[in-house]
C-alpha cells in the first residue's frame, strides 16, 4: 500500500471549483480510499491504483479545464 497527498490547480479559469470537483468525483470509479482536504486530497491504494488514479484525476481536470497543474506526494510509509 502506498499513499498519495494531489492537489490540482486548474489554470487560466474562473471555474476551478467545478474542475477540481471533476477531478475528484472520477476518483469514485477507481479502486482507492480517497480522504478529500481543505487542500489536498489523500488517496490510499496499491501502487497501480494509485498511478492509475492519479492519471484519471489529471486527465479529468484537463478534459473539464484545459491547463492544469498537478501537486503529488508520494509515500510507502504513511498508514
Amino acid at each position: 500500500m502506498i499513499t498519495a497527498e494531489v492537489a490540482v490547480y486548474p489554470l487560466k479559469t474562473n471555474h476551478a471549483t467545478n474542475i477540481i470537483n471533476d477531478s475528484i468525483n472520477s476518483l469514485q470509479n477507481q479502486n482507492v480510499e480517497y480522504c478529500v482536504g481543505s487542500m489536498n486530497t489523500t488517496i490510499t491504494g496499491s501502487q497501480d491504483e494509485i498511478f492509475s488514479s492519479l492519471k484519471q484525476m489529471f486527465n479529468e481536470a484537463e478534459r473539464s479545464g484545459g491547463e492544469v497543474s498537478m501537486v503529488v506526494t508520494l509515500s510507502n510509509a504513511c498508514e
